[in-house]
């Protein structure tokens, strides 16, 4: 169990005041002038020789993400974007970091937009959190009043810091779309490359980051690279916000040790299943988008990404969804690929007519009209789409279903049976 030493969001519950003096108290602009002091590629080495990979659901490592962009600033300015568009269902840790800890990313912010040479940051900020935007708004504000940011600030570094309310897309999520959105066009993918680091926001160098990814920063660089490196098993190294929701006693967000055994993570923290661990179903263990896990897998897994991919799901954002022996989990299943075609942008042709073809056959599979060929051809068809769309979503939809089908196949064939047999009645 992670120590409370080693814990970076020390305020993510709200126990004590998300304000700059509170924040001060508890470590936060604590001597940022000393940091900016070590230079971009001292900085960018420490976040590499760390570990820390990326928290919004790719697992990129973050210090080789801020290594791609130009040493040397030239006609067109840096910037660097936080992804704070947190529209995966199940997930809920960004929300919280910007309400009760925000200062912990407006000085990520400052540090990371240091590492990268970039003079401005825009924080974009998912439609629906209205409370989240005012305070991190408010956290903006006190470090402007403060002289923490801004022109001829105390850091040496001039840097401007804004927040951007998006309009409710999902698919602004995706880093591309997420530019586009704030250049003020359609929240659509762009085709890559050319990547953000070359041609990003306004056609300059870009970096996206998701905002625990950015949070993380400072703090990773005043206790040092081998400290995080030294949480968690290699390659899969610090600390993790973990949101776990659905089925059980207490659904929270901790802040744990990755690699946690996910039964450890699920009674220790939130009270255990309903109804004990054996009357477990199935665990989507990162988000939505990642296939579901059945309870043979789940009694002994660990949370990090490469033990979720070697038992075919992921990490993701690490967003727990538990669903015990009451869950329909053909509905639950059914329910994500209509969010899923609700949520395509159109672009590609993939996923604007495959989510809704699978949506339908799905619908169609809760109540068992459907024939048993229709297992394969459904699988065929989220092979179809995943790989063969510009962004991810078309994987986000193709993922779940294949995970229903790969470990829940004998309750489709028996829906399907049993509806079979009615009917002939």
């Amino acid at each position: 169990m992670l120590a409370d030493k080693d814990r970076i969001f020390t305020n993510l519950y709200g126990f004590q005041s998300p304000g700059l003096e509170a924040a001060k108290k508890r470590g936060q602009w604590d001597n940022t002038k000393a940091i900016l002091a070590l230079g971009p590629e001292a900085i960018v080495d420490i976040m590499k020789k760390s570990g820390l990979r990326g928290r919004g659901g790719a697992g990129f490592p973050t210090g080789l993400k801020w290594s791609f962009m130009p040493k040397e600033v030239k006609e067109r300015p840096h910037y660097l974007v936080v992804n704070a568009d947190e529209s995966e269902p199940g997930t809920c840790k960004d929300r919280d970091i910007m309400r009760n800890d925000p200062h912990t990313l407006v000085e990520g912010c400052l540090v990371a937009s240091f590492a990268m040479r970039a003079h401005a940051c825009y924080i974009y900020v998912r439609g629906e959190f209205i409370r989240e935007r005012e305070a991190l708004q408010r956290a903006v504000d006190e470090a402007y009043a403060a002289n923490l940011i801004g022109k001829n600030n105390i850091h040496g570094w001039d840097f401007d810091l804004y927040v951007h309310h998006g309009a409710g897309a999902y698919i602004c999520g995706e880093e591309t779309a997420l530019l586009e959105s704030l250049e003020g066009k359609k929240g659509q993918p762009r085709l890559k490359p050319p990547f953000p680091a070359n041609v990003g926001l306004y056609g300059c160098p870009t970096t996206v980051n998701n905002v625990e990814s950015i949070a993380v920063a400072p703090t990773i660089i005043r206790r040092g690279a081998d400290w995080f490196a030294g949480i968690g098993r290699p390659n899969n190294t610090g600390t993790k916000v973990f949101c776990i929701s659905g089925h059980v006693n207490k659904p929270c967000n901790v802040e744990e040790e990755m690699g946690i055994p996910l039964r450890e993570l699920i009674e220790r923290h939130c009270g255990g299943v309903r109804g004990g661990w054996d009357n477990l179903l199935a665990v989507i263990p990162g988000g939505a988008s990642v296939p579901l896990l059945p309870k043979s897998i789940c009694d002994d897994v660990l949370m990090d990404f490469d033990s979720l991919k070697n038992v075919q799901s992921g990490l993701g954002t690490a967003a727990v969804i538990v669903m015990d022996k009451s869950t329909d989990v053909i509905k639950a299943i059914q329910r994500l690929a209509y969010f899923y075609k609700h949520e395509s942008c159109g672009q590609c042709t993939p996923c604007r007519e495959g989510t809704g073809w699978m949506w339908r056959v799905m619908t169609r599979m809760v109540k068992g009209d459907a024939k048993v060929g229709e297992i394969d051809l459904l699988q065929e068809v989220t092979k179809e789409i995943e790989g063969h769309t510009i962004c991810a979503l078309g994987d986000a939809a193709a993922w779940p279903i294949q995970g229903l089908i790969r470990h829940f196949r004998p309750e489709i064939e028996r829906r399907i049976a049993e509806f079979s047999k009615v009917a002939a009645e």
